[in-house]
């Protein structure tokens, strides 16, 4: 067994370049442990959310959001396996002066208290259960309205505000959604829900056999309504948010992977550095696996302090992301939610032990090639450039490279772009195999400076490339993966910003409620809208959200006037598309994610769910839709009024006259509609603004992770050119032996960093480039069924090289200080 002491005094003895190394782990420790906590927690958060809508139910009955009819509810309720069924509405309602809406649930107390007890509310009087303007709120929903018993909550009904009175406060649960309930008739009454209902909660008797009462249920209801387990809400929900968790994971990882390749660099040049001494423990009878497991347990040590560091930062990021972000991370995927983050020990040691991994990963190519030496050539001076002879070679590297690349067409996993992250790392690994290959090409192509300073530095990199390319593996990590999120979230940016453009051809915009369900124009509303002066055209919209498949959220279902030999005019379409032959199903338009997750395809006939019967259309082509993350069907509008009789619109889109202000018809808007103070007004350009704010917002992790990468990848090449100085002091000697002055010596230095950054800059930028492709047309595309247009930030990329230019060369500068001075003599004694 090796004593402790030869263990820890090369760590000691390196100790600021081992300590970047920790910090390197750790951030990326930190990073994947908050997004994993942060994902932990929302999901847990929600789940807990729908359990306490479902209660003890076995089986739940729901279909799109607008409900269904009432009148069904019996039929299940009579049914003799079923012990109890607790019909609910469960409504988005719009609040008066709240960006978010409040989940409102309609409940029969009789029922739900056999099933969802979490629903109601121990009051003193139970008539205020019964009472139909009064409701209860979750503590949360207290907290985020500032309200109190006895305060009134006005939720928007059509343009219409309704009050109504906070009687009590629901039965604290454990969770932090914002929920208010209240009962059922007075919600159908008042939320303009007659004779409608949104789901039924189904308890069965004992003994009943559960997927015998479920096909028996299911063979009752209509089209677009399903039976299903009450968890199936959080697994579809899972499902959805699962692409973005994926991602944040795997980019936070990427951080942890910038620092394995530090760990990898500074080992490989520590176990350069130390090559004669290794070769002497093997001399005096350490065996190869000794060396090996000597120097993997030096990369355990790093693993174990920056895990341990990392584990304490993540959770404090975790607390912060969730109390300053929110527990979606700015994605509005969990709307209501608030969370807390917790610990689990499960979590806890993966990311502990993914630390030490990494850090042991990094550390075993340098152990093996430590354990491969020959002590004798190893104990004779010079031998050092020997060990990156196997660096040389450009078949591992480029092997590599290829099967990446032939990764990148490999279709998804369960939904996941597994082979896109694989293509991305291959690609990684092998470029930083080749980097020796590339810095001797690239330099071999620039031309020599007569300068005797720089031209050293070029001979020096050109014809010894390995130290140099071990140093740029953590800044081509992080630079490629700079340039390849620039290009794509540019490239998002200005796709999103085309497509505002192309949806938001009208001069003014308004909408009925906001974000919830309760708002709406009447017929009447368009009516006094359409026949105001000033206006040169108007065009209704109505959105509702329909229920495709049970596993998977309701897709939108918009109507609006079409005309089906132009339909370019209205949406962005994507590929071709076609005009319905007279006599076929009328034309749907479908969004990109409905067109790639339930295979519609232009020109199939398929069948929504409209008005609770099966409807066939025919698919007249796919758009670009940036805005439903859950999918979009279009259909014209004329066809959805005769459908279902539904003539209330959402939105409204208004042309106006030359010289009218839109402010000024807004105004008449509003003193034209009773309770026309509740409508949202936006101009294309303010929607334009708010949509990239959101984007921004929404990509501020992405920044961050970037910036920490980045981080990483300059602390590595400071530290590792730093410990090149110090390892070639005989060298600065002798030349200062031969004439040159500490000037050119500076001077040398900095051309060398110079030369090296540019390289690494290079590579870096080309395999981005790469990478952005696969970014675009694979992972998002495989994660999120979105198209976007390539687009190079090609001045903020120059900025960002230049900077990186720069500071690398800085670096070099402050790293040759120590070989600018002391004594000529003393740095080539141990040659004498």
């Amino acid at each position: 067994m090796l004593p402790a002491s030869l263990l820890l005094a090369p760590l000691w003895q390196n100790k600021g370049r081992m300590a970047v190394a920790v910090l390197a782990i750790a951030l990326g420790v930190a990073l994947g442990y908050a997004v994993q906590l942060i994902n932990q927690s929302a999901l847990g958060e929600f789940a807990q959310a729908l359990q306490t809508l479902a209660g003890d139910a076995d089986l739940t009955v729901r279909g799109p959001r607008a409900g269904f009819d009432q009148a069904l509810y019996p039929r299940i309720a009579q049914l003799p396996e079923v012990a109890v069924a607790s019909p609910m509405i469960e409504i988005e309602a719009s609040i008066r002066d709240q960006e978010q809406p409040l989940r409102l649930v309609g409940v029969d107390v009789f029922r739900a208290g056999q099933i969802q007890p979490a629903l109601l509310s121990e009051v003193d009087e139970f008539l205020d259960s019964l009472r139909a303007d009064t409701l209860f709120l979750s503590p949360a929903a207290s907290e985020w309205l500032d309200v109190r018993i006895g305060d009134a909550v006005v939720v928007q009904v059509g343009l219409r505000e309704v009050p109504l009175r906070v009687a009590g406060m629901l039965r604290a649960d454990g969770s932090g959604q914002r929920l208010a309930a209240m009962d059922i008739a007075g919600a159908q009454w008042l939320l303009d829900r007659q004779d409608r209902l949104t789901r039924i909660d189904i308890k069965l008797r004992p003994g009943a056999d559960l997927a015998a009462a479920q096909a028996r249920i299911q063979a009752l209801l209509p089209s677009g309504l399903y039976t299903e387990r009450p968890e199936a809400s959080v697994q579809s929900t899972a499902r959805l948010t699962r692409a973005y968790r994926v991602n944040l994971n795997v980019l936070a990882l990427v951080a942890l992977f910038t620092g394995g390749l530090l760990v990898f660099s500074t080992q490989a040049l520590s176990v350069v550095r130390r090559r004669a001494q290794l070769a002497l423990l093997r001399v005096l009878g350490v065996t190869r696996r000794g060396v090996v497991a000597l120097v993997l347990a030096e990369g355990a040590l790093l693993g174990m302090a920056g895990a341990a560091m990392g584990l304490a930062l993540g959770f404090l990021l975790a607390y912060l992301g969730l109390r300053f972000v929110g527990a979606d991370l700015g994605a509005g995927y969990f709307r209501g939610i608030t969370a807390t983050p917790r610990v689990e020990p499960l979590a806890l040691a993966v990311f502990f032990a993914l630390g030490i991994a990494v850090a042991m990963l990094g550390s075993l190519i340098p152990a093996l090639e430590a354990a491969r030496t020959q002590p004798a050539r190893a104990l004779k001076a010079g031998d050092e450039a020997r060990a990156f002879d196997r660096l040389g070679s450009p078949w591992p590297g480029g092997v590599i490279i290829v099967i990446g690349g032939g990764a990148a067409f490999i279709p998804p996993v369960n939904g996941l772009p597994l082979f896109g992250y694989l293509a991305i790392a291959l690609l990684l690994v092998g470029s930083i195999l080749l980097m020796p290959r590339l810095m001797t090409s690239l330099l071999h192509a620039l031309p020599v400076l007569r300068s005797p300073a720089p031209a050293l530095a070029h001979m020096q990199l050109a014809n010894a490339p390995g130290p140099a390319s071990l140093s740029l593996a953590a800044i081509v990590a992080a630079v490629s993966l700079t340039v390849s999120m620039a290009i794509m979230v540019a490239s998002f940016r200005q796709s999103l910003d085309d497509w505002l453009e192309h949806v938001l051809p009208a001069d003014l915009y308004l909408r009925a409620g906001g974000a919830g369900d309760t708002g709406y124009l009447s017929t009447g509303d368009q009516h006094r809208i359409a026949g105001l002066t000033g206006l040169r055209r108007v065009e209704f919209l109505r959105s509702q959200q329909v229920l495709l498949d049970p596993s998977r959220p309701r897709v939108t279902l918009l109507a609006r006037e079409m005309d089906p030999t132009e339909p370019q005019a209205r949406v962005p379409l994507v590929g071709p598309h076609l005009v319905p032959r007279q006599g076929s199903p009328p034309p749907a338009w479908v969004s990109e994610m409905v067109a790639d997750v339930y295979g519609f395809a232009p020109g199939t006939v398929i069948e929504l769910p409209v008005a609770g019967r099966a409807v066939r259309f025919t698919v007249a082509g796919v758009w670009r839709d940036y805005a439903r993350q859950n999918g979009a069907v279009l259909i014209d509008r004329a066809v959805y009024v005769r459908l279902t009789g539904d003539a209330n619109a959402s939105d409204a889109a208004l042309w106006l006259e030359p010289g009218v202000a839109p402010t000024d018809m807004e105004a008449r808007v509003r003193a034209a509609l009773p309770g026309g103070e509740g409508l949202e007004f936006a101009q294309p350009g303010e929607i334009r603004e708010l949509s990239l704010r959101i984007f921004d917002r929404s990509f501020a992790v992405t920044y961050a992770l970037e910036a920490a990468a980045v981080a990483i990848g300059l602390f590595g090449l400071s530290s590792s050119m730093a410990s090149q100085v110090l390892a070639r002091r005989r060298e600065f000697g002798m030349l200062r032996h031969i004439g040159m002055t500490r000037l050119q010596i500076g001077l040398m230095l900095a051309a060398e960093g110079a030369l090296t950054s540019a390289v690494g800059l290079i590579v870096g930028c080309g395999l981005g480039w790469l990478i952005g492709l696969i970014l675009i047309h694979v992972v998002n595309r495989q994660s999120f069924h979105w198209s976007m247009d390539l687009l190079i930030p090609w001045l903020p990329v120059a900025a960002f090289c230049t900077v990186m230019l720069l500071l690398a060369t800085l670096t070099a500068i402050v790293s040759g200080r120590q070989a600018m001075g002391g004594d000529a003599v003393r740095a080539v004694k141990e040659d004498w």
